[in-house]
């Protein structure tokens, strides 16, 4: 349990490493804290309470439905709170380009469980629906469009690099094969060509078949990786010094990402080590938190086995810490 703090209700998103999140951010009352990623509002609700009521809380989110969780957040706390929609890849950058900073910073990357646990998103491969994937609705192209349209090299070259899929060829050719006799449009007929196309071992292997070409897809559609690159940058620049960054990543691809971010950002000289004196001038401009990422618990990934995969890194912006 967190001591002292609002806790989601029952109907709520159930936040994955939530302490660990808190103790990360160290959130204090009459600070300014950004919420990137704020899906059903799980991490805000607690880090709003950490306010206690003074200080300011900017939520961000692509997805419309984000809405509806961020006004049941914000009648319960006293803080000013305010929503942006958009990707945070794009509005990170607009808000430190407008010089708005902030004390903690909370990126929760992936996909949510408000868009997991609706079948009619089609982020899921456990429920026929229609191929969607698209975390903002709106955009033009979607998971049907990448399936029915890209070539079959453009396929093999995404489940390989966003999905690390072995049979990433032998999975983009059946899906050629198929949408030329007819165009995939829901989920359950791609998931029926990926089982087809593979060994029958890999069927019955670790996880279900079709998750890693899911992922791909999904990180295509939706430009997770470049997002993430361009958000770490603009995030740090809105810190103020000694402010905190937390981000909580769900596959390799993420978290390869954002550790080497930290540590070029942790890096101070960088002469060669042969100069006998420092001429570069470079200062370290973060102070990461741990050495290694920190992981869910047992007992909570046997009550949300969603956390299996978190992994959370976090660290302090140099110039203000005690």
């Amino acid at each position: 349990m967190l001591p002292n703090v609002l806790q989601p209700r029952e109907a709520d998103h159930v936040p994955v490493l939530a302490e660990e999140v808190r103790a990360a951010l160290a959130v204090q009352p009459g600070e300014t804290v950004v919420d990137a990623t704020f899906g059903a509002g799980g991490h805000a609700t607690i880090l709003a309470a950490d306010l206690c009521g003074k200080g300011k809380l900017i939520a961000i989110d692509r997805d419309p439905t984000a809405r509806t969780y961020f006004e049941q957040v914000a009648k319960r706390t006293t803080v000013n709170a305010r929503l942006l929609r958009g990707d945070f890849g794009v509005v990170l950058p607009q808000l430190a380009g407008n010089g708005v900073q902030a004390d903690a910073i909370l990126l929760d990357l992936g996909v949510s469980s408000m868009q997991l646990d609706r079948p009619e998103r089609g982020f899921s491969y456990a429920a026929d629906a229609p191929l969607d994937m698209r975390m903002d609705p709106t955009q033009d192209v979607s998971a049907c469009d990448v399936v029915n349209s890209w070539s079959e090299r453009e396929l093999i070259t995404i489940f390989r690099s966003y999905g690390e899929e072995r049979y990433a060829k032998q999975i983009a050719r059946a899906i050629v094969r198929r949408r030329r006799e007819q165009p995939f449009e829901r989920t359950g007929e791609l998931v029926d060509t990926i089982k087809a196309s593979i060994p029958a071992p890999a069927r019955f292997g670790d996880g279900h078949p079709a998750k890693r070409v899911f992922q791909a897809l999904r990180i295509a559609v939706n430009d997770e990786l470049d997002s993430l690159a361009v958000a770490l940058p603009a995030a740090l620049e809105m810190l103020r010094p000694g402010g905190r960054l937390a981000v909580i990543s769900f596959h390799s691809l993420e978290d390869r990402i954002v550790k080497r971010f930290l540590r070029e950002r942790e890096r101070g000289c960088t002469c060669p080590p042969d100069f006998p004196v420092c001429v570069c001038g470079h200062e370290p401009e973060l102070r990461a938190l741990q050495r290694r990422p920190v992981r869910a618990g047992q007992a909570e990934v046997a009550a949300n086995p969603r956390s299996a995969s978190a992994r959370l890194r976090a660290a302090v912006k140099t110039g203000g810490e005690d």
